[in-house]
């Protein structure tokens, strides 16, 4: 019998989704799987404690009798658990200095990590995560924020809302203007933003169409890697070149910074990958974006003028377009930049719900069985070695590779 915890989120703010829901957990335990799964007490989950009791699952205050523990955020290092095998986000793939004595007291520990982020098919498409919610709530959180600084629209906080069903009934009858958005990304990020511009009935049109001219009805161009990246010196693209040597493409992002009213931003970045623009071009009389949905949220990343996330509570801040410094929202000379790091979390029955059932469906099966090839690359550290393939991260970290 293999136990499984579902943790109580420790990092503050808490955050209140859940790896897997009530539901799910009695799904579980009625497919005789071997697999016995607590809940650490939390008053702060999307779901109660009661819920999960009613489900079946025990809720306890110790989770040291667990062999698995499944959280969503960065578990604070002084309650990680020795021995254990942890799985959440923790958001060291990119060697962020804010998480680096969390990844080595992974490591002081013996633990074994398996990062979400890092689940990949063998083509790098990302197995399990919350982009999809991510994007639903990014997009609708961009429009509110055109809709604020215009005075066009109105639309209320998605977290106000009990569903995702009843968003949707926010949008009836809404009334939008001849607004030009574009869309970065093909991912699961995309694909939620995409959701919201399908409800708000905000058409689709082609790349060349949306450079060339206006439109008599709300548009959106969706900007895939070919339409935003070019080699320096071919001047063509080739997606696995561009997951290999992104150092070798340059961005051709600026005529659509000067044609777009609203940029919703879902394409994936790292250090060696272009910034969409940089900095200078918010200067430039001809820059045309008035608000940014940073979805993906990298401060000084593909978005440069992204000074660092937000609260839930207050998503939008003003970036002023000749100083580049952070103002209130919605002034004149500025650009709005909605940046938060928790989106799903303004849908947190939806989205665990969404999660829940990739991590059942791809991962939970290797996970208590014999394991499998996109675990073994999701696994950062194994019982406090850090893993060949993240070799990359052994400054970072300190330590030694495990074989």
């Amino acid at each position: 019998m293999i136990t499984i915890g579902l943790i109580r989120e420790g990092k503050l703010p808490p955050d209140n989704r859940v790896a897997l829901t009530p539901a799910q957990c009695k799904w579980i335990h009625m497919q005789s799987m071997g697999v016995r799964i607590l809940a650490e007490a939390s008053d702060d989950r999307c779901f109660s404690n009661q819920e999960y009791q009613r489900a079946g699952v025990d809720v306890v205050d110790d989770m040291s009798g667990c062999d698995i523990l499944l959280g969503i955020k960065e578990v604070p290092p002084e309650q990680l658990i020795p021995g254990k095998t942890y799985l959440f986000f923790s958001h060291t793939r990119k060697l962020q200095p804010h998480n680096r004595n969390l990844f080595k007291t992974v490591i002081d520990k013996g633990i074994t990590l398996v990062d979400y982020e890092c689940l990949e098919h063998e083509d790098g498409t990302r197995i399990i995560g919350f982009g999809f919610f991510a994007g639903i709530v990014g997009a609708h959180n961009g429009m509110m924020a055109y809709g604020n600084r215009t005075g066009t629209f109105s639309l209320s906080r998605v977290y106000k809302q009990r569903s995702f069903r009843e968003l949707i009934h926010t949008y009836f009858g809404i009334k939008l203007p001849n607004v030009k958005i574009a869309i970065t990304g093909s991912g699961r990020v995309a694909h939620g933003v995409l959701e919201i511009m399908n409800l708000m009935g905000i058409h689709e049109v082609e790349p060349d169409e949306f450079l060339s001219r206006e439109f008599p009805y709300p548009a959106y161009v969706q900007l895939k890697g070919g339409d935003l990246y070019t080699h320096k010196l071919t001047g063509s693209y080739s997606r696995d070149e561009f997951h290999e040597h992104p150092d070798r493409y340059r961005s051709v992002f600026e005529p659509y910074a000067f044609s777009s009213d609203i940029l919703m931003n879902g394409v994936y970045w790292e250090q060696r990958i272009p910034r969409l623009f940089e900095k200078e071009l918010v200067k430039d009389p001809r820059f045309r974006i008035q608000t940014i949905a940073d979805i993906t949220d990298d401060a000084n990343g593909s978005v440069p003028i992204n000074l660092g996330d937000h609260r839930i509570e207050d998503p939008v801040y003003g970036v002023d377009r000749q100083t580049l410094e952070k103002t209130a929202p919605y002034l004149p000379g500025s650009v709005d930049i909605m940046a938060v790091g928790n989106l799903p979390n303004e849908l947190p029955r939806d989205a665990s719900r969404y999660f829940g059932e990739q991590l059942i469906k791809y991962v939970l099966s290797d996970l208590i069985g014999t394991g499998s090839p996109a675990l073994d690359r999701a696994t950062m550290v194994k019982k406090g070695l850090l893993s060949e393939h993240y070799a990359y991260m052994k400054d970072y970290a300190g330590i030694g590779i495990h074989r």
